[in-house]
This record gives structure tokens, sequence and C-alpha cells, in this order.
């Protein structure tokens, strides 16, 4: 298994029996003339073969996908903006404009008040990392003394927060879970002090898929008079639709008095290109804290309101083309045919001796497990990966994980299929010990 491979696993619990996808190591080299494009397309169709197919529903990971039309959509719109670069928004007013109502609808969608402001970045990691440099510089201006920021997360909080943390020079404090997976309330207030710049809560976390409790976090936030950000970056775009659609969803947004700021990803459940993602503060005053400046060299004045300097055009001109296509009726759809899908798995699985579905399971995230000490859940795992589908796996504790979107609705019956087979095969090839979870 090479590094990139193994940092996979470590970072976001995942495993691959791929092994005919197997990378032997790089020699290459610039070609000394140029090659026909029918020759180079050939080539990277080849070199796909091996990876996993997400149009037949085979991963529940990286890939939020419903059909050719929508893909179309979202592609045609950025082929068209293909050249254009967002850094340059005097150049390119089409899409500042752009840029400026997908935000504007996103406030909508989240309840944000008329003094909202927000910026449209690359994905979630750029918005967490953006909402933890504004609270810093915000915390900065306000603190008189050189102590460390700390920065409060659940347990269950995205690798972004401690990443964002590592290169702004702030300490994460990670708070235990109770018995649901939730965010233990009273531990974050107790490690609440002078130096707390920001707390956040997830909705929901990847992990489990369950919500923190943001309203108990909103009431903590402004009674302590601190920053609470909510990392909705996974679900944003399918709670609020399938709220609509009678699903039962926690508050968690702007409508939460103490959430002062929001992100989440338009690339996950709002089905645009890669990279896209928006940051939300409750006023214009916190993103002042946001941006970069800088005059002190020949050109003049640059200044960019995200971290990246370049922006692809494309990422805006997609985000801003599918929620046109899609409204507000076809994100309800989505978030219907998404979580149906989930129930109607969640019923297979149940009726098939030795699993069991983790419990609370909210939104789009399942995990099962075994039960009966004859049946590895890792064996059960490599099984089904021989079978052609991408497997993600949970450590603690130790289960098979899906992200369900709605290009998995036709494969219901045929992975259920599998993995009753993947189950008896595990169950004949011998007895082994189920581990504790709170050990393993």
């Amino acid at each position: 298994m090479n590094n990139l491979q193994e940092a996979d696993h470590d970072i976001g619990g995942l495993h691959s029996q791929h092994t005919s996808a197997s990378i032997a190591p790089i020699r290459s080299k610039l070609p000394q003339t140029g090659r026909r494009w029918s020759d180079i397309r050939a080539d990277l169709m080849s070199r796909k073969r091996n990876d996993y197919d997400w149009r037949a529903g085979r991963m529940a990971i990286y890939v939020y996908h419903d059909d050719d039309e929508l893909l179309s959509v979202s592609r045609e719109a950025y082929n068209l903006y293909f050249t254009e670069n967002a850094l340059g928004r005097r150049a390119f007013p089409s899409l500042a404009r752009m840029e400026e109502e997908v935000i504007r609808m996103c406030q909508s969608l989240f309840h944000a008040p008329e003094e909202a402001d927000g910026s449209f970045t690359s994905g979630g990691t750029e918005s967490i990392f953006l909402a933890l440099k504004t609270a810093r510089d915000r915390y900065r201006s306000m603190s008189a003394g050189s102590a460390t920021p700390t920065v409060i997360v659940p347990a269950t909080a995205h690798p972004a927060f401690d990443k964002a943390a590592h290169y702004l020079g702030v300490e994460i404090i990670r708070i235990g879970t109770g018995a649901e997976w939730r965010v233990d309330v009273g531990a974050v207030e107790k490690a609440i002090d002078n130096r707390t710049m920001l707390i956040a809560g997830s909705a929901p976390c990847y992990p489990y898929g369950v919500f923190d409790d943001i309203v108990a976090l909103g009431q903590l936030a402004a009674s302590r008079r601190v920053w609470l950000h909510v990392d909705a970056c996974l679900g944003g775009f399918l709670a609020p639709f399938a709220r609509e659609e009678g699903f039962a969803i926690p508050a968690f947004d702007f409508s939460v008095p103490g959430v002062w700021s929001l992100s989440a990803d338009l690339h996950k459940y709002g089905f645009s290109a890669r990279g896209a993602s928006v940051l939300l503060y409750r006023s214009a005053s916190l993103k002042a804290f946001q941006g970069f400046q800088f005059d002190a060299w020949p050109r003049g004045a640059y200044a960019t309101e995200t971290f990246l300097g370049s922006r692809p055009g494309g990422s805006i001109a997609s985000a801003w083309a599918v929620a046109q296509f899609l409204g507000h009726a076809g994100y309800r759809r989505l978030a219907r045919k998404t979580l149906d899908t989930k129930e109607r798995l969640i019923q297979h699985i149940r009726q098939i001796a030795g699993l069991e579905v983790l419990q609370p399971s909210e939104l789009s995230i399942l995990l099962y497990r075994s039960i009966d000490n004859r049946v590895d859940i890792d064996r059960v795992a490599d099984l089904m990966g021989q079978k052609g589908w991408f497997v993600g796996r949970s450590r603690e504790p130790r289960a098979v994980h899906l992200a369900l979107n709605s290009v998995h609705a036709p494969i219901v019956d045929e992975y259920a299929l599998d993995l009753e087979d993947a189950v008896r095969h595990a169950r004949a090839s011998g007895a082994v010990g189920l581990r504790d979870d709170k050990t393993y």
C-alpha cells in the first residue's frame, strides 16, 4: 500500500480491496513531441478502467450524482467558464454576480439575517479554515494578551479543524460525545475560558451522521459570548429539504440564536461541480476579519477575500446553474429520493442475520456492524470489495460506513443480495472474536 492510500485509511477510515488498481512507481518524462488527442483520450479512458463505477452507485463516498441530465448541466456550465478566473472580479463581472447570487441564496436557505454576509470557497476545508482564521483575528483584536487561542470541537468533528489549527497556530480541544455520539455540551462549557476563540458543532458529523445539539451549543455560546461555528458541510444542502419532506431534522442554522457562522458544501448534496462551498457569517462585521490585503510590492494593491488567489470560474458557474436547474422543488425531490433509499437499505440489512444498523441514523449516513461472533465485519467488507463495491469502514465502532445519495436508489436490492452473500461466506470461513467498541 502506498503512502497516499495509508493516509486515506488512517484519516478517513476508508479501505479498498480494489488491488488490481495498485499504483506502480511513477517514472515519466514530458513527451518529446505532442500526441494526438484521440490517443490521449483513449489513454485516459484506459486509466479509468480500474476506478470504481460511481455512475452505477458502486461507491458511497466522494461522488454525489443523480443522473446524466443533471451532470450535463453542471459540466456544461463549468465548461462555459472553464478559462475565466474568479480572482478577476472586475474583469469577469458575470462571475462576481453569480457568486453573489449563490451566497444570497444560501443565506436565505439557512435563515441568515439581513446583515449577514459570506464567501464562496473551494470546499469544506477552506470554509472551516477561513472560519477559524476569521475568529482568530477577531480574538486577537479584542485580546491584550499573547496566549494561544483555543478552538473547542467535538471528538467527531472533521479533521479540517485540526488542519486549520495547525496552520493558524491555534490549539484544538476535542470534547467527547455522549451515548448518541453527540458532543457533551456540559464538557464544552467546562472547557471554555478566556483563551476560547471559537466552539463548533456538526450538522451532521461525518463519522456517524448525527447532529450535535446546536440549540444547546447556541445557548451556551450566547451566555458565554463566544463564537459558535456550525459545520454543515455534509448536510447543509440536504437537511433543509429533508425537513420540508417530513423528516425529523433538528434546528442547526442561523435560526438558532448564538450561531455566528456556518459552512455548507454545494459540491455534495448541492450536486454542483467540485470546488464549491460557502462560508456564511451572521453579520458583515465578522467577515471583516476574513480577508487578506497587501500593498508592499511594485504592482500595487493585492487583496483576496478567501484563501485562494486564482479561482476556477467553472465552480461558481456550475453551482449557480445547478441551483437554477433544480430549484427548490428539485432539491426536495432529491432529498426524498436519498432518504427513501437509505430507509430501504436499512430494512434489507435488518433482515440479514448477524448484522445491526447503528442508531441513531440521521440524514444520509448509514453504518452497520456484526453482532454475531462468527461474522467478522472486516471480512464482510473485504468480500464486498471483491464484488466491486468501494467500502468505507468505521474504526470506532468497527462497522461499514455508507454516505448515501440519490445515485444509490437503483442499486439497493443488488447491494443487499451481495451483502447477504458476503455475510454467509464470512460466517462459513470460521469464528472470530468481536472486539469491544470502546477499546478498538
